[in-house]
């Protein structure tokens, strides 16, 4: 039954367990819970309104900073978003490619990097006008909370916006602060963080610097990872505000472990595959042999500036940055010379990023209700020169060498948008429009295999039209719908096959967005969101089968797909410093109707789509002290199989139930404040796959989670 959600007995247990402990919340009235409140939090996504997040007529959960960076290493995104319904996010262990994001099923056949769900830090777009986004952009040291916007409203964020993954970090306060951060753990994995923040003279400062390195997991994953990052906030006068934040990331020659077949994974899942072809004794995998990597360096700065003017707002956002990325891969010798059209094992590129973002919210009386509308413009620009080289000399690989593609890539993209809302009594009326308009432009200088050079232009509108009634004082119920725009980025355009150049065949996915909900509080301890939701999608991008190859993945443009699903979380108080969280996500997901790639593969109507786990869920028993000296928790994260591929045919990634536990401990000595942690990972030791990269060509679908494995962490403050 494709419905049905299947998980491990002991997650299923640990559910009830929760479930069970949440009446006494739902009740009580005692002094014993008096003392704990789960507080509704103030979002601005979606709405780009300030509102509590139960006012909203959307999906949208907020990850505050304890969760961020309490009991964590603060390395990865997929430590805190575990916990948010709809989201799947997957540590691929490979610092290569970057974490695997998917939102209700939409950017989960993402090879690397984020595309589908919009990244943004701080107002500024980590994602780039293709829709591509790196999520290590994030700073988690200074996060103060993480907003997740799913389904219809994340439409008005234009293109690739499955879902809107919104980073904000803390504003420098006083007193002045110091703190020094340090962590370590299994596989040679440590960390050292240092920061300073406060306020001089009424401007605001934050300031962080890290320096992140582990040997991996995985054979062949080693990766350093450096990262600064810089906030000050100025305030001219009491109706204004200037923000200017600046960020870099800097990783060396980072290892990329590849993927591996289903026989490698269950003989040694740390191992890589043998390259048949290595002259050596013994015969290397893939990866040592060609030496696979990754450089990237990248800066960014962006400014905010906000002035209002009595109930309106002038808002008006900048940025710009670069980023160099060079990539040596595993593509064979025979591979590059068999196809004049094959850009080599090297990709080398230097990208110079710029955008604006200005809008205007004017509010006023209408019939009786409260009425604002925001009218704003956003632009953006990107320019890659990028080249490709042979990644051999003779029977040497991991090398660069030969010139094999030397080209400029420019993506722009212009989108004017309009949203307004109309509150009155229990009635909240949101609608909004949007028009992207998304240009794509290649001029090749590479001659010698033919001129890709052309270009082409996508455009769609999205309308956004959302309702929240306010049933009771603590029960809203919601419904809204919206039309999606995604697309293809600028790694899908650049092959339409195995011998192919540039494809300017193909067209951006159209999506039908429908979701209604209940948000609703019981007592002052518990608190219940839970939504269902159907996403129909013309025009689905897939990849493209046996036609991609020689190192070259290509993308078609497949019929319809469904995704139908449901949300449920819940957070809730317990007595004697006990807390529960649960939240829960089943989702079908599947071609709605059948499709051939270009070689002719036939890919039935009801396949799943690949990369996306039919359920999952997290929940959480934690426990602290009144005093908040100590804490305790046990999480729960499981997941359903994966399929790795269109057909289906291949072996899909099994399903899996691991559990996690922490403790932390907290003490102040006058000036100074000291907190430590231990976590332990996959207390049971259980060997399953992480994430899958789907579509792999060479079959090489699966990337191994780690064992057990172990974190300790100390830091110390002192306030001035």
């Amino acid at each position: 039954m494709p419905h049905r959600f299947r998980l491990n007995t002991i997650a299923s247990l640990f559910v009830a367990g929760s479930a069970t402990l949440a009446p006494h919340a739902f009740a009580a009235e005692s002094a014993d819970l008096a003392a704990g409140q789960v507080m509704d939090t103030v979002v601005v996504s979606g709405s780009r309104i300030a509102h509590p997040s139960q006012e909203v007529p959307a999906s949208i959960d907020v990850v505050d900073s304890a969760r961020i960076q309490e009991g964590q290493i603060r390395v990865n995104a997929s430590e805190a978003l575990a916990a948010v319904p709809g989201l799947v996010v997957q540590n691929r262990q490979n610092y290569a490619q970057d974490l695997q994001i998917s939102s209700r099923g939409f950017g989960a056949r993402s090879a690397f990097g984020v595309r589908g769900v919009k990244l943004i830090s701080d107002g500024i777009p980590a994602s780039m006008p293709d829709g591509q986004g790196q999520a290590a952009t994030f700073n988690l040291d200074t996060a103060e909370r993480i907003e997740v916007l799913r389904g219809p409203f994340s439409a008005i964020y234009g293109n690739h916006s499955g879902g809107v993954i919104q980073l904000f970090s803390k504003d420098g306060k006083n007193p002045p602060s110091v703190e020094l951060n340090v962590t370590g753990g299994s596989y040679g994995t440590s960390k050292v963080d240092i920061s300073a923040q406060g306020q001089a003279g009424g401007i605001g400062y934050v300031l962080d610097g890290s320096r992140f390195r582990t040997d991996g997991f995985r054979d062949h994953s080693a990766a350093t990872r450096e990262q600064t990052f810089g906030k000050i906030t100025v305030k001219p006068n009491t109706d204004s505000k200037l923000t200017i934040v600046a960020n870099s990331l800097h990783q060396g020659n980072t290892q990329d472990p590849l993927g591996v077949t289903w026989a490698t994974f269950a003989a040694n899942p740390r191992a890589g595959d043998v390259d048949p072809k290595d002259d050596q004794n013994p015969k290397r995998s893939f990866a040592e042999r060609y030496n696979t990597r990754k450089s990237i360096d990248h800066q960014q700065i962006g400014a905010t500036y906000e002035q209002a003017f009595g109930d309106d707002r002038l808002h008006v956002m900048v940025y710009g940055g670069n980023r160099d990325v060079i990539q040596y891969q595993s593509i064979p010798q025979a591979a590059q010379t068999s196809s004049p059209k094959n850009s080599g094992g090297v990709v080398d590129f230097q990208r110079q990023f710029y955008g604006i973002d200005t809008n205007w919210l004017h509010v006023n009386q209408l019939a009786g209700g409260k009425l604002s509308t925001t009218i704003g413009i956003d632009y953006g620009r990107s320019s890659d020169d990028r080249t490709g080289y042979e990644n051999y000399i003779g029977n040497t690989f991991g090398i660069k060498s030969k010139l094999r593609r030397d080209e400029q890539d420019v993506v722009s993209s212009l989108d004017p948008y309009i949203q307004t809302e109309w509150q009155s009594g229990p009635w909240l009326l949101s609608a909004g429009v949007r028009y992207s308009k998304m240009k794509v432009a290649v001029n090749d200088h590479f001659l010698g295999n033919g001129d890709d050079s052309g270009s082409l232009e996508f455009s769609h509108t999205t309308p956004v039209l959302g309702l929240l009634y306010k049933l009771m004082p603590n029960v809203n119920v919601y419904a809204s719908a919206a039309r999606g725009f995604e697309a293809p980025t600028l790694n899908e355009l650049f092959y339409s096959g195995k011998d192919s150049g540039f494809n300017f065949n193909l067209k951006p996915a159209i999506s039908t967005n429908l979701e209604a909900g209940i948000k609703t509080r019981i007592g002052n301890n518990t608190q219940v969101n839970a939504a269902v939701f159907q996403i129909k999608t013309n025009d689905e991008l897939v990849v493209d089968g046996q036609n991609s190859g020689n190192g070259r993945t290509s993308y078609i443009n497949a019929s319809k797909t469904l995704r139908q699903g449901m949300e449920v979380s819940l957070d809730s108080s317990l007595p004697y410093g006990f807390t529960t969280k649960v939240a829960l996500t089943s989702l079908h997901a599947v071609y709605d109707q059948a499709f051939k790639t270009t070689s002719g593969t036939t890919v039935r109507k009801g396949n799943r789509l690949p990369g996306v786990p039919s359920a999952n869920l997290f929940a959480e028993l934690a426990w602290k002290d009144t005093l908040d000296r100590f804490g305790a928790a046990l999480e729960s994260v499981a997941s359903n199989q994966v399929y790795a591929e269109d057909s289906n045919s291949e072996k899909p990634a099994p399903g899996y139930t691991v559990f996690n536990a922490r403790v932390n401990a907290k003490q102040n000595a006058g000036n100074w404040r000291f907190k430590e942690f231990a976590r332990l990972n996959n207390l049971f030791d259980k060997t399953y796959v992480g994430s899958v990269i789907v579509g792999d060509s060479n079959k090489r679908y699966y990337e191994a989670a780690p064992g057990r494995n172990w974190l300790l962490g100390v830091s110390a403050q002192y306030s001035f």
